[in-house]
């Protein structure tokens, strides 16, 4: 059973019920699924709602943790993340709560097929946002007490994401779906020596990839699940920077988002490599081909200074 298998199989009869037993506003046959990841599937609503239904018993944590946290950081964002307005709880129909939240613009960036030019449009969006995010006022207007976990993924543990790396990268190249060039190997050892993290730790999205931004006419259009959210080095959320962005939009990014030690950008670059591999591998297994091409070219783009 691979990482991203669904426990439950959420398709178009199951969420008809659901939205008819518990809420009955809305049309239940306006229903399409938009989208489908490892834990959750998405399905549009009335074309105005996004409805997030777990496929894994391991996600429910991820969608508690939306519920209470999100309402409160929405307002403080430069840029939309979902917003819970329809909680739905556990029933003999379904066993795990499920979230409709306001329909957010834009396409993930595989689907979008952006150019160069409008990669390098991003960089200042995403720097702002995640300025943000990170800041000590946010962090403390949105989980004063610290209830919130920290890194319980261990994003920030380079030790463990380079085994993952080489994990990940040997599958790609024992099956013919990209050979990682010798520099890779160069990143990878220097990653092994770095000490424990010791930043501070802020209020971090968690698991910031490329499925996890959408974009619309060259902007940062919106961000969205944010099940991992928790305590944590910033340099978790720095992915985007190697395998989104091109290297020329780098320093306009430094630039709007402000300090960021050598440490974190080797640690975010591993974690860039970590995530664009299991995503080539994902793609593969799904038939996802535009995923696949965005997450190989995240990979070379990880491999440029």
């Amino acid at each position: 059973m691979a990482d991203w298998d669904a426990e439950l199989v959420v398709d178009g009869s199951l969420v008809r019920t659901l939205l008819a037993e518990q809420f009955p506003e809305f049309d239940p046959s306006s229903a399409r699924l938009l989208g489908e990841g490892w834990d959750n599937s998405v399905w549009a609503v009335d074309e105005v709602w996004a409805f997030r239904f777990p496929r894994r018993a391991i996600a429910i944590p991820g969608v508690e943790r939306e519920i209470a946290v999100l309402p409160g950081l929405a307002p403080l964002l430069p840029v939309p993340i979902p917003e819970p307005r329809c909680v739905g709880v556990p029933s003999e129909t379904f066993p795990w709560p499920f979230v409709g939240t306001p329909l957010l613009p834009g396409r993930e960036p595989a689907d979008a097929g952006l150019l160069d030019h409008e990669r390098d449009a991003l960089a200042s969006g995403l720097a702002r946002f995640l300025r943000t995010l990170h800041a000590r006022e946010t962090l403390d207007a949105v989980d004063p007490t610290r209830a919130l976990p920290v890194d319980f993924n261990r994003r920030a543990d380079a030790t463990l994401r380079v085994a993952r790396a080489r994990e990940n990268l040997a599958y790609l190249r024992d099956a013919s779906i990209w050979s990682p060039p010798a520099s890779m190997e160069g990143i990878l050892s220097a990653a092994e020596r770095l000490p424990p993290s010791r930043a501070e730790l802020v209020l971090t999205h968690g698991d910031l990839h490329q499925r996890h931004v959408l974009v619309s006419q060259g902007t940062l259009s919106a961000v969205i699940d944010f099940g991992d959210v928790c305590l944590a080095d910033p340099c978790i959320d720095l992915i985007p920077l190697w395998s989104l962005l091109t290297s020329r939009s780098r320093e306009q990014f430094f630039a709007d988002y402000g300090a960021i030690t050598d440490d974190q950008l080797l640690r975010s670059r591993v974690l860039a490599i970590v995530l664009d591999s299991m995503l080539a591998r994902y793609a593969q297994d799904v038939g996802h081909a535009s995923l696949q091409r965005e997450a190989i070219a995240g990979l070379e783009r990880t491999l440029t200074e």
